[in-house]
């Protein structure tokens, strides 16, 4: 079969002026910057930053450890790499410091419940939101990046100032992340330093899933090249497995030059990474050496922290035993397995560890190739987790049956997503998506005095002062589920609302609704339901209206003005935009 070369699907920089892009990979467990350097005409280099303070002594190490201290008046004190050594841990435990860590996963959305197996959060500094820590975090990365391209680059400290103030960030995201998230996140970026606090500093922020930025980085490292090379009516699935969460988009190839990519089922995020299986570690040592000199909180810890940095990822095979080195030779204790200053485990007790994260995987892989009508054949396992022999192992196993090929990319899937967002900022693919969920606005239904549903809602009639009875909160849908958007697309729906007084019109508000109950289209907005939640509220100016608006008399003799507008939404972009439009003096507003 003939290879595409890679460099074919790579788009040259349209831009005017020379700029740079900013990839920031903000992970549960490890965290990663990528970017490039943007000249007109010449297709983009994607570096990667591979220098963070703290671990100068590794060479290439493109990740470092999402962890931050805080002193006690709330100031952040290290992160990153710095953070994480034995020096950092004692100047902390003296001063009494505030270690914060997994801080991605208090963004995640009210919907997606988190079985954390009764371990807690530990509390965030004082005065500290999720959105601020995340921002300190972003704060400190965009420094380092600062740092790594004026050292790197010829001229550096000169090229960093002609780009500084129109420099491009691209944000990545869990597939399950949506319009708040988004937005706390550009918050963040705010607070971070990052983008000044203006419209025109948040138009430089952009963001693309994680399952999407890990289709980019296939495309880049040639990956796809088999996929690429013969367009057909097979999908493939690329599952990016993380700290926190497993990401998992299906997509299917529309046309080869240029390079035509589209979403083929709505995406899926379920928290089913790594450190859940620590997490049940913890738990499972804590139980295993209660009554062993080795069950204190530190030791536990200590042990714990081993599992994760060479047990759990070189864990393979169920038959073989499994062994956490922690300790020096003296440390032993035959009563619960510890000799040489090693504990040993069955390997089904590792196995057991990672259960239910397998378990989860595969089940919303199974969902995707069914949503997918069958079409997906093969499935690229990328991220971090990835590297685990017994999850890549396990997926092929249990996916035999569904006649699909499970393959996990060379070694430089750890920093797939952090490339394949500069990526999509510059070369873009992806040209159509699936809705993932219902999307519609409230809306008065003409109320019918014969039926009974209507009748038990009596509390919610209005009258219109041109005389119609209506009921409040029904839902009309603009966009259904699993529907494919092209990028390109605008669902505009056009409404009417009656005002007896013009000073209403100054804010107009138009709340947009998100349902995530199925695919059948529910008749009524039910505000107090988990499967409701209100996507974004857009606000216009209509004061304008009130010298145009001609007034009407109602039913009972009282004046009333008559308002048309439009509601347009943008579905197909990786981030909603919707507006309001309408007409005044002849002109669309």
């Amino acid at each position: 079969m003939a290879k595409v070369p890679t460099a074919d699907t790579r788009k040259p920089y349209g831009g005017p002026v020379r700029s740079l892009v900013i990839a920031v990979d903000v992970g549960t467990t490890f965290s990663g910057v990528s970017y490039a350097i943007l000249e007109p005409g010449e297709i983009p280099k994607i570096h990667g930053v591979t220098r963070f303070p703290g671990q100068e002594h590794v060479a290439g190490n493109t990740k470092i450890p999402s962890i931050l201290y805080y002193d006690k008046h709330g100031n952040m004190t290290s992160a990153g790499a710095e953070a994480d050594n034995a020096s950092i841990a004692a100047q902390a435990e003296d001063e009494g410091w505030i270690k914060v860590e997994l801080f991605k996963l208090r963004l995640r959305p009210r919907m997606m419940q988190l079985n954390m197996n009764g371990m807690r959060f530990s509390p965030l500094p004082k005065k500290k939101t999720a959105v601020h820590v995340f921002g300190d975090f972003l704060g400190y990365m965009f420094q380092c990046t600062k740092k790594f391209v004026t050292d790197t680059h010829a001229n550096g400290a000169a090229l960093w100032n002609v780009v500084e103030h129109n420099t491009q960030f691209v944000l990545s995201h869990p597939n399950g992340w949506e319009g708040p998230q988004q937005s706390k996140m550009r918050k963040a970026a705010i607070f971070g330093g990052l983008i000044p606090d203006t419209n025109a500093g948040k138009a430089r922020i952009w963001f693309v899933t994680e399952g999407e930025a890990s289709l980019h980085a296939c495309v880049l490292n040639g990956l796809a090249d088999d996929v690429l090379s013969s367009p057909s009516q097979h999908g493939f699935l690329i599952a990016d497995a993380g700290g926190g969460t497993l990401d998992i988009s299906s997509y299917a190839i529309r046309s080869t030059d240029p390079l035509v990519i589209e979403e083929v089922a709505p995406p899926d995020c379920i928290f089913a990474g790594s450190v859940f299986v620590s997490r049940r570690a913890r738990q499972f040592l804590e139980e295993k050496l209660k009554n062993s000199k080795y069950g204190t909180a530190d030791s536990l810890d200590h042990i714990t922290r081993k599992f994760d940095e060479t047990t759990k990822r070189l864990f393979r095979d169920m038959k073989d035993l499994a062994f956490i080195h922690f300790g020096s030779p003296l440390d032993k204790d035959p009563s619960v397995g510890i000799r040489n200053g090693q504990l040993k485990l069955l390997g089904a007790e590792v196995a057991n560890l990672f259960e239910p994260s397998v378990d989860a995987a595969v089940r919303a892989i199974k969902a995707q190739i069914d949503a997918s009508k069958g079409m997906i054949r093969s499935v690229f396992l990328v991220g971090g987790y990835a590297a685990s022999p017994w999850l890549f192992g396990q997926l092929k196993e249990r996916l035999a049956p569904y006649r699909v090929i499970v393959s996990r990319p060379d070694s430089q899937t750890s920093k797939a997503v952090a490339d394949g967002a500069v990526g999509f900022f510059c070369d873009h693919h992806v040209s159509a998506r699936m809705s993932k969920f219902m999307y519609g606005v409230e809306y008065l239904r003409d109320f019918e005095p014969s039926n009974p549903d209507h009748v038990s809602r009596r509390d919610r009639l209005c009258e219109l002062p041109s005389g119609p009875r209506l009921l409040a909160d029904a839902f009309d849908c603009i966009l259904a589920r699993s529907v494919k958007v092209k990028e390109s697309t605008v669902f505009t729906r056009k409404y009417s609302t009656e005002l007896t007084s013009l000073s209403l019109l100054s804010l107009f508000e138009v709340e947009v609704w998100c349902f995530r109950g199925g695919n059948k289209i529910p008749l009524w907005i039910d505000r107090q339901s988990d499967s409701f939640s209100t996507l974004c509220i857009v606000q216009a100016d209509l004061s304008v209206l009130s010298g145009s608006a001609a007034p009407k008399v109602g039913k009972n003799g009282k004046q009333y003005w008559t308002i048309v507008f439009s509601v347009e939404i943008h579905f197909g972009l990786t981030e909603f935009k919707a507006r309001i439009k309408w007409v005044d003096g002849g002109n669309t507003k």
